[in-house]
């Protein structure tokens, strides 16, 4: 919750505030990590937009350093929180739930149990490998990705309310994981395939190694800052008619496409609708555009995907299903 003295500063303030808000972000990002614009983009659209990420990618390709550099430009403003901007999970089989949310432990003293908060109560959590973890472990990220709390014995505690999770799993190697279920899959908004670095920003990478690093001292963001960012892109930002209706179509083409099993959720559709807010604010709009919805497409939806047997290209179905909705929308503004 934004304090009374940020909610006084806020008042009445719009767009540009909430663009400066993830510029910070973005230039502490880049500080950090070369070459991964396309991702940093993903990632801030889904941290102002309330959503959480996957990413699925290769050993050694800077997920970690990313999710770092996002925690700790993240401060706190809130008295006496104890909560850490930034903390890493490294999900193995051998977990248990309560090494995620927290446990009960007695206090000898008065011979009565407190709950000791786990890992998860951060702002934002990095899940490494989560499809490493047992069933039972994963789904222990639901509720607080769902609903941001967590219960234990009963009694709920909530998280705090920028609670954001990029999650990591690795393509290429099946052995001795588990595949996430599709209502775990349903909780990510994106899931992003990172790509090997081109060759100069692979150059740049292995020349900076082991040299002392020319950093600048970039200001960070305060806690509130981005909450109050959330709530300006979600009422600021129009998104027309035509744009919903052409989200519920994309959605009934990839539903009736017949190399698909099982379509994407509803939830899904409700959670495109800020991610196109935010995507349009980042590039200086207080609208959406059919553009949006082309690129944001593939990583809202290709997750969400059931392919029959035989079938294992999701994002070839979701491209299709977009550029007709596209040619339609096209079709649509011209009359």
């Amino acid at each position: 919750m934004v304090t009374t003295q940020q909610g006084q500063q806020g008042a009445g303030r719009g767009l540009d505030f909430a663009r400066d808000v993830a510029g910070r972000i973005r230039d502490r990002i880049k500080q950090d990590l070369i070459g991964r614009d396309d991702v940093i983009e993903l990632v801030l659209v889904a941290l102002f937009s309330d959503g959480h990420i996957l990413l699925e990618d290769f050993p050694g390709s800077g997920k970690t350093t990313l999710a770092k550099a996002l925690g700790n430009s993240i401060m706190d403003d809130l008295p006496d929180d104890e909560i850490p901007s930034f903390r890493r999970v490294q999900f193995t089989p051998d977990m248990l739930p309560s090494d995620v949310i927290g446990v009960m432990v007695l206090d000898t003293q008065t011979n009565r149990f407190y709950f000791r908060r786990g890992p998860i109560f951060a702002y934002v959590l990095l899940v490494d490998e989560i499809n490493r973890a047992t069933p039972k472990v994963q789904s222990a990220l639901l509720e607080a990705m769902a609903e941001k709390q967590v219960t234990v014995d009963n009694e709920s505690y909530p998280l705090n309310e920028l609670f954001f999770t990029i999650a990591t799993q690795n393509p290429m190697d099946a052995v001795g994981t588990y595949p996430l279920p599709k209502a775990q899959l349903d909780r990510f908004l994106f899931k992003v395939r990172m790509h090997y670095l081109d060759r100069r920003d692979e150059i740049e990478v292995v020349d900076a190694w082991g040299m002392p690093r020319q950093t600048r001292d970039l200001p960070k963001v305060l806690r509130g800052e981005v909450v109050e960012a959330r709530e300006i892109i979600r009422h600021q930002v129009h998104v027309a008619p035509r744009i919903r209706v052409g989200l519920v179509d994309l959605a009934r083409g990839i539903r009736q496409d017949p190399r698909v099993a099982l379509g994407i959720s509803t939830r899904s559709l409700v959670q495109a609708v800020p991610a196109l807010q935010t995507l349009a604010a980042l590039r200086g709009r207080d609208y959406v555009v059919p553009q949006d919805l082309e690129y944001l497409s593939v990583p809202l939806f290709q997750h969400r995907v059931v392919m029959l047997p035989g079938e294992d290209n999701p994002e070839d179905v979701v491209m299709q299903a977009t550029r007709m909705v596209i040619e339609d929308l096209a079709e649509a503004m011209l009359k």
